[in-house]
């Protein structure tokens, strides 16, 4: 069965999966692989399959020959990379039965998406692992794991996506303002992906040490009074949505009161990347983007 979303069911998806932090899973490769909330596997595996695009784009770099399943949706479908490869349905509830009839020796998914999933994966004696991406440092965990399941490694991808961290700050960290979203409007803290990214770049994350709550861990909900109040000097929007991330916001009363917006320093940026990794290409790009804005280098 084909799973679909609309752009703010993915974004509510996405945001509780990325707060869904399994706080047990080692910091390194240790006689094996890392346990996830599920079995441990013995290395190298030789069939993998992927139930999300940045792990899927991750195996493929360290071992293309060894991915056997990937998701589908729009970040693979057009990489010709990815053409032969089985697709195992979109959404958090890929096919079970797809995914079993491709005989892996290990699944990767996401913590948050696909628990109930590895479980039932586990009855069935395939070892999974769950990976939560939410800082760069958990992303070269998850890069130095997968390369240590595949017997590969890690050092050359690590380097190539440590490179495009600045290697020193700006002398100013100017006060930052990141809008995700629109109903509810959203802002990470530093306990989510985007959140720990804006610091790596240098910007003062003006909601970094703010409590999250409900559903969204790793983000804060925001009113307009909020947004006036904090007034930052730089304006990062996201709205996964709309074509145009700033159509939304433009409309709301309050924001010709922006300092950013006097100054002209508001960005548009795209959900995947900054929000949401997504994959190493759109991380790559999200680097890139925001090392401008921030003049980091």
């Amino acid at each position: 069965m084909v799973y679909r979303y609309s752009r703010r069911q993915i974004l509510t998806l996405t945001l509780s999966g990325l707060g869904a932090w399994w706080w047990g899973h080692s910091a390194g490769a240790q006689a094996g692989i890392p346990r996830s909330p599920h079995s441990l596997v013995e290395a190298p595996v030789n069939r993998v399959a992927s139930l999300t695009t940045l792990t899927a784009d991750i195996l493929y770099r360290l071992a293309p020959d060894k991915l056997v399943g990937i998701p589908s949706g729009q970040l693979l479908e057009s990489d010709p990379r990815f053409q032969g490869i089985t697709r195992l349905g979109l959404g958090n509830q890929p096919n079970l039965e797809q995914l079993v009839a491709l005989q892996p020796d290990w699944v990767v998914g996401a913590s948050g998406f696909h628990d109930a999933l590895a479980s039932r994966l586990e009855e069935l004696g395939i070892p999974t692992y769950l990976t939560a991406v939410n800082s760069w440092a958990a992303l070269e965990e998850t890069i130095t794991t997968l390369a240590a399941a595949l017997g590969v490694d890690p050092q050359p991808l690590l380097q190539e996506y440590g490179a495009l961290l600045p290697q020193q700050l700006p002398p100013s960290q100017p006060k930052t303002l990141l809008l995700a979203g629109t109903q509810p409007i959203l802002s990470p803290n530093r306990q989510s992906w985007a959140g720990d990214l804006l610091e790596r770049f240098g910007a003062d994350n003006l909601t970094a040490t703010l409590q999250s709550q409900g559903q969204f861990r790793g983000y804060v909900t925001l009113s307009a009074e909020r947004i006036l109040e904090a007034n930052p000097e730089i304006l990062l929007v996201v709205n996964p949505e709309a074509a145009d991330p700033l159509a939304f916001f433009q409309s709301r009363p309050f924001w010709d009161q922006l300092q950013a917006v006097q100054t002209q320093r508001v960005y548009g940026f795209d959900y995947y990347g900054l929000v949401n990794p997504g994959s190493l290409d759109k991380i790559k790009v999200t680097c890139e983007r925001l090392a401008q804005v921030f003049g980091s280098g």
